[in-house]
């Protein structure tokens, strides 16, 4: 079978190889000049199956009033003109409800296990490494009332299989000993140790690698205009190289879109609308001035909520939501903000571990942003929609990388006419009992 997958990423590669593993034709498109360019570039490095949960909960709406206005807050909503932004937003307060939580969280935690074993399946096979630690993740509260709900979140990972266990202040420390220096402030903390964390990028384009050792072919720097439609089915994909501008048309027996937040406007080409909508997150990777005092376990800080992971000899940490459109821009008031917001939180709670002094100040901060392709329930749309030949693996929000080799390996599988193993919605097939 000749397939196409649109999309370059984590979603789209793992798709790639799982598709080539089953003796699929398989061409990968993708308008950057190489794999891992956009979303999965520099994300927060965690593969987190016990620390998924929905941004949709009971408490969100009164958060997102409360942080409206606030260029640090965790989760921002700036309303545009936007409608579609307006129909996500209400369709995600219909989610905010006890129910709605539960429901949405298991099948995210159903994912995430089965990618995760994806995930090791692919490193055994081809024995890629980027900067893999697999020594968990941590999250820890500085405030008493949110640690003392934290029981209730751990439980519930637990009703699902995974080992989120409450941990006091002094068993953080000795999980992770580099927190001490924050420990007037850290009240406890919750631990999982079958997570982990390693780089995103390296991974996609070691993998990309593999994939066209295997014979996939890979298309760069050329845009995906449209799907064309003809009888019910996709027909065609129309192309444009960014260099010469040259117009191309391929034709293909199935059509992966697999292209993060640009999923949906791609969709609607072909007459398929799904809830899709960018979510803006920012990360900062700084070099290690004192290796030796940096952490190794990955962590989560509840108070800003951002992720912190060593990556060899730097520290990622990544933070912070903004559904306001598809903007990507670095140099703004608010961004900057929210840079500047990563760069401080991190010399609070590690002082003078890593290089956090911006330009200005003689240092060189690698700042970036991308568009976190998010769905109301933070449920990915992974299978075959209505028009034939049309198949989608999109809207992973914030968990991609967590859910990026079991994404891959489910729309392989159900574009061969299998049933994946799992409790969990995909499009096109009835629910897994």
């Amino acid at each position: 079978m000749k397939t196409i997958v649109m999309g370059a990423g984590i979603i789209g590669v793992s798709t790639a190889w799982h598709l080539v593993q089953r003796g699929h034709e398989v061409t990968v498109v993708d308008r950057q000049a190489g794999a891992a360019m956009e979303t999965s570039f520099a994300n927060a490095a965690q593969i987190s199956v016990s620390y998924c949960e929905p941004w949709a909960n009971p408490e969100a709406p009164a958060k997102l009033l409360k942080w409206m206005f606030r260029n640090d807050a965790p989760l921002l909503f700036r309303p545009t003109l936007d409608w579609r932004q307006w129909r996500w937003g209400l369709q995600f307060l219909s989610q905010c409800t006890d129910a709605a939580f539960r429901r949405n969280v298991e099948q995210i935690v159903a994912l995430g296990a089965y990618s995760h074993e994806a995930l090791k399946d692919i490193v055994r096979s081809t024995g890629i490494t980027y900067n893999r630690l697999e020594r968990g993740i941590a999250h820890y509260y500085t405030d008493q009332q949110s640690f003392d709900s934290a029981a209730d979140a751990a439980a519930l990972m637990r009703d699902f299989g995974v080992n989120r266990r409450v941990v006091s202040r002094s068993e953080l420390f000795e999980i992770e000993p580099a927190y001490r220096s924050f420990a007037d402030h850290i009240v406890g903390g919750t631990y999982t140790a079958s997570d982990e964390s390693g780089d995103a990028r390296v991974f996609t384009q070691e993998l990309a690698q593999r994939c066209e050792a295997a014979g996939v072919r890979f298309v760069y720097g050329h845009d995906i205009v449209r799907l064309e439609k003809t009888g019910g089915a996709v027909s065609a994909v129309h192309l444009r190289n960014r260099g010469s501008g040259e117009a191309l048309s391929w034709t293909a027996d199935a059509f992966v879109v697999a292209c993060g937040s640009w999923s949906a406007p791609l969709l609607r080409t072909a007459g398929v609308d799904l809830s899709i909508y960018p979510g803006k997150g920012y990360s900062a990777t700084f070099k290690l001035l004192k290796p030796e005092l940096a952490p190794w376990v990955s962590a989560i800080d509840d108070e800003v909520k951002c992720a912190i992971s060593r990556l060899g000899d730097s520290l990622r940490v990544a933070g912070t939501i903004e559904v306001a459109g598809y903007g990507l821009s670095l140099d703004t008031p608010l961004a900057r903000a929210r840079c500047q917001m990563l760069a401080d939180r991190i010399e609070q709670v590690l002082p003078g571990v890593c290089d956090t002094r911006n330009e200005e100040q003689g240092g060189q901060p690698n700042f970036w942003t991308g568009l976190r392709p998010a769905t109301p329930t933070n449920i990915p749309y992974i299978g075959q929609t209505g028009v034939g030949k049309l198949w989608v693996n999109a809207g992973h929000g914030t968990l991609g990388w967590t859910h990026g080799a079991g994404s891959g390996k489910a729309i392989a599988e159900l574009i061969d006419g299998q049933r994946p193993g799992l409790k969990f919605g995909f499009l096109g097939i009835a629910q897994a009992g």
